[in-house]
């Protein structure tokens, strides 16, 4: 009987997502129990999956042509009748012991979201944008913790509390609405740090702009587009501006970080990312999106 369904949401990342299931399942697929199932939900990528069905015949792909990793992942819980629901991003890489930590974890509380670590996919030095976000990305407890929400790269709940809850919702920052909407049921959210995936850097400015603009219109759909919402948004530009002087010390003082070079990169793109999310947020605000 399956216990255990793990969701990975795909588009167009086969090299990524081999490295997560090579990781996941081991050799010859060793790493997965007989009762757990892994679904690979693919957002109708342009990439042929083909060989990736050839090489993880333990691994089931499903197509799921509503784009986006919401409708991946509501389609991967479909998938499955298992009680328990671990969720995996594609580019991540699960620590060997990731599924029998989760396992371990798994009911001990309502909605559990694990710890990752970033890793950088290009030799040193870092480059700025990998600078900057081996300070900034991923703080999984203060984001658990302190704001009520896990990101779904590494995150356990059950069918029950999925089905209370509801659907992940497209258009929206799904991980954060998912675990406030979660929340307001009663619904419990820890923190684990035994339960560890890495996640690699952005590693240039077009890759980290890119994230910040998904995450940016994201948010402004999940705080309002009405007039009130606009206003606060336009606020909150201002504040994104100013923070990059507050969070510069970070950069500077991050053992992190290995090199003058790569805190000096680290700063500037700090600056310039701050400077050009609030300019997209009052573009925003004024009807832009």
């Amino acid at each position: 009987m399956t216990e255990v369904a793990v969701i990975i949401p795909h588009f167009n990342d086969v090299v990524r997502l081999r490295r997560c299931l090579t990781a996941l399942v081991g050799e010859g697929g060793a790493g997965i129990p007989d009762n757990v199932d892994v679904v690979v939900v693919d957002n109708n990528s342009t990439d042929d999956i083909g060989p990736l069905r050839d090489e993880f015949p333990m691994v089931r792909f499903v197509i799921e042509t509503k784009p986006g990793a919401a409708e991946a992942r509501n389609r991967g819980v479909r998938e499955t009748t298992a009680p328990m629901l671990f969720f995996l991003d594609a580019d991540c890489v699960p620590a060997r012991n990731w599924l029998e930590t989760g396992m371990r974890l798994a009911g001990s509380a309502d909605v559990i979201g694990g710890r990752i670590d970033t890793f950088d996919e290009t030799p040193p030095p870092r480059s700025g944008a990998e600078a900057f976000e081996t300070v900034f990305a991923f703080h999984q407890r203060d984001y658990i913790e302190r704001m009520g929400f896990s990101v779904t790269a590494n995150l356990i709940t059950s069918r029950s509390v999925f089905e209370a809850t509801g659907d992940f919702r497209a258009g929206v920052s799904e991980d954060r609405d998912w675990c406030l909407r979660a929340g307001e049921k009663g619904f419990r959210l820890v923190y684990e740090d035994a339960l560890r995936v890495g996640h690699p850097t952005r590693s240039d400015w077009h890759s980290l702009a890119k994230k910040w603009r998904r995450i940016m219109s994201e948010g402004f759909h999940l705080s309002g587009t009405d007039a009130f919402g606009r206003m606060k948004w336009s606020v909150r530009a201002f504040a994104v501006a100013a923070s990059a002087v507050v969070h510069a010390p970070r950069i500077v003082t991050s053992t992190a970080l290995s090199s003058t070079t790569e805190r000096v990169r680290g700063v500037v793109t700090l600056f310039r990312i701050r400077i050009w999310r609030a300019g997209y947020m009052i573009w925003q605000a004024a009807g832009g999106e």
